[in-house]
Order: C-alpha cells, then structure tokens, then sequence
C-alpha cells in the first residue's frame, strides 16, 4: 500500500498533545490525516488535514469516523472499543487492536492478563465498588498502606491515591478500583517496545522516571536509566515479555518498578506514545512517534538507541493558576544548552495540567540533569 503523498487516510482517535507530536512525522512523510476529538480547542486541530468533532466513548462517532480511514490508531486509551472492534471485522486495520485496548482499559483486566501470563506484578484484589474496602480492612483481608487505582479513566496521578489510614478513603469515588500492595521500591522505570504486524520488534533503552511526590506525575525522564547493566537486562527482558504476550502493534510503554532486592515488577502499560518516551525526539535515531507510525503501517522500524543522554521535564500547570497560559521565563530556559520547549497549543492553564515538557540533550547526563533542575525552577506554567 502507498501511504506517502497519496489517498491513503490514517485515523487517528484523540486530539491531544501526543497526537500533535504524531503529526510532526506524517507532516515529514506527507501521510494523509484525520482526527476525532471532543474538543475545537485540541492540539491536534491546527497540523492535521481533516478535524472532527465527537466523543471517543461514544460508539456511532468512533465508528463513522473510521470507516473512512485506512488505519486506525489512538493517542488516548478512553475509545469505545465495540466500535473499534466492529471496524475490525470490516477490514479497517486498528492498531493496537480492539482486543489489546480492551484488556489494557480496564486495570482490574490489565492486572490479571500480568496474573496470567506470568507477568511479576505487584498483588491486588480487586472491587466492584470503593465502599467495600472497608469491610475487607475490618474483616483482615487488607492492611494499610496499599495504593488504591479506580479502574477505568485514570490518567496522570488521577484514579490512584496512596492509602495510609481508613480518613484516607472517604474522598474515594464509589467506581469499580483495585488496591495494590505498596512497593518500596527504588526506582520507577519504562521501556518502550515497538512492534510491526510482520512481528518485528524494537526496544528503547531502559528510562527512569522522578515523580512528583504530592501531584503523583512524572517531573523527569532520565534515559539512560541510572541502573546496573543486569537491571537494565531484566527491565528489558520483562517488557518484551509483556509485548508478546499482549502480541501488540504499534508502541507500548511498559511502566515498572525496581525493588530494592533489584526484582523488576510491572506497574501498568499504555499501547501508544508514552510521556516517557518524549526525549526521543531530540535523543533518539528515531523518535518514539515516527516509530509508532513506521509499526502500524508495517513499516521497517528504526534504530532505537540514543545519540546523546537525554532527560524530559514535564511543564504542568502552576498551583493557584487557572486561566489562558502565560509561560514565564521561556527565553531564559531558551538560553541554556541543549534545551527544546515543546508548547502542546493548550490555551488555558490548571494546576497540573500537562502543557508542555522541555528535552535537555548533553553527552553528560549529570550534567543534563543539573540543567533540568535548572529548567524546572526558572520556567513557570502560570495565567494571565
């Protein structure tokens, strides 16, 4: 099949910055595209060919939409997947597929399909609604601390909280959720697999994730992780592990915990461009987004590895900010070495709402590192 500079259409599900950043590449090949978004303010609406509106959960606009592209991918797992699935049986390529989201959307499902397939995961139990775990506290079934995720439609450090006594539950919404045993662990690392339908596989050097200890988002990606070489091993034998199991197409995050006895867990997955693969841009041969379309157009994938040392810093809403978006300090980050901005086009500002991230690239990663934290404490996400 033709995709450059042709009739070809690639759908993609969701308009927000991860699709954006998707679009720089088709931009590159000249890869016809159409975007399905619940809002006119998406980022993705000024760089793609065809904008619609609709609900991504809503089953007829997921549907209409797609029976009139070639490929069907998403940059955001909230898809009505009956519609993905129906698209399927019509011959339209969906990628990852229908099956794969399915299990992935649901955590309760995603941490099974680990149970199953031997995956090292951290325990769980799982609820049809928040009120019963405190009958499992009472009845010995559940010891504090433990992490709480809702199911369904969690997304940055939304759907999980750290539970350390029972006033910790009250504010819990009554949804179906899974608690999980807390893991002191050392680390929090990823590693992203990509796969083409031919079954070609390419893998990303292990990264390393700093969180934000109240916010529960991730503030820096280091790549490569600061890890020991049988680590990185195991961390990257466990996610390809994970990519056949799943037998997926396209890129998928595997998200993992390092405990101080170095066991690598896994935390959860996402089947499309992750935040943890966004240095690859300036990083990378090949950036995570370009390789997401060379896979699910059965295209040869790219080289993975990285040409500098790399870290990401997220750019989220100041606290006490909510309003159209000033970034203060920009030309001074702008200033410093081996330093991109990348602005997503969100108008309006919140308190830790993902508006942008900045790479740092340096041939020292302690040195990148240092003007990462520099980056972090001059910038500032705040409303006019």
């Amino acid at each position: 099949m033709k995709f450059f500079s042709s009739t070809f259409k690639l759908g993609i599900l969701g308009g927000g910055q991860l699709g954006k950043m998707l679009l720089y590449d088709t931009r590159k090949f000249d890869i016809h595209t159409a975007v399905l978004d619940a809002s006119n303010e998406a980022p993705c609406k000024i760089a793609c060919n065809e904008f619609y509106l609709g609900d991504l959960m809503d089953y007829d606009a997921v549907y209409n939409f797609g029976k009139n592209v070639d490929v069907l991918t998403f940059e955001i797992e909230n898809v009505n997947t009956n519609a993905l699935e129906a698209l399927e049986k019509e011959g339209v390529k969906v990628y990852p597929s229908s099956k794969t989201l399915r299990t992935i959307q649901n955590k309760a499902t995603q941490k099974l399909f680990y149970r199953d397939h031997d995956i090292p995961t951290a325990d769980f139990s799982r609820f049809a609604y928040a009120s019963q775990i405190l009958d499992a506290v009472h009845n010995g079934g559940l010891n504090f601390p433990f992490v709480w995720k809702s199911s369904q439609f969690g997304y940055d450090g939304n759907g999980v909280k750290i539970v350390r006594t029972e006033a910790d539950l009250k504010d819990l919404p009554n949804v179906e959720c899974i608690t999980e045993n807390l893991i002191p662990f050392k680390k929090e690392l990823a590693v992203i697999v990509a796969r083409n339908p031919k079954g070609e596989v390419a893998i990303y050097p292990v990264v390393e994730m700093e969180f934000h200890p109240e916010a529960n988002q991730v503030e820096y990606v280091i790549c490569p992780a600061r890890i020991d070489e049988k680590v990185a091993k195991k961390a990257t034998e466990i996610a390809l592990k994970v990519s056949q199991a799943f037998n997926h197409v396209g890129l998928l995050a595997v998200e993992m915990f390092q405990t101080h006895d170095n066991d690598i867990i896994v935390n959860e997955v996402a089947p499309r461009p992750h935040n943890s693969g966004h240095h690859t841009i300036e990083s990378s041969y090949t950036s995570q987004f370009e390789q997401h379309l060379r896979a699910i157009l059965n295209l040869p994938l790219g080289k993975t590895e990285s040409i500098v040392g790399g870290i990401m810093v997220n750019l989220v809403g100041a606290e006490g900010h909510t309003g159209n978006v000033v970034y203060q300090n920009i030309e001074d980050i702008m200033k410093m070495p081996g330093v991109t901005p990348h602005i997503y086009g969100k108008k309006q500002t919140r308190p830790f709402r993902k508006m942008g991230h900045v790479t740092i690239v340096n041939e020292d990663l302690n040195e990148a590192r240092k003007i990462a934290e520099e980056v972090k404490n001059t910038i500032k996400v705040i409303s006019e």
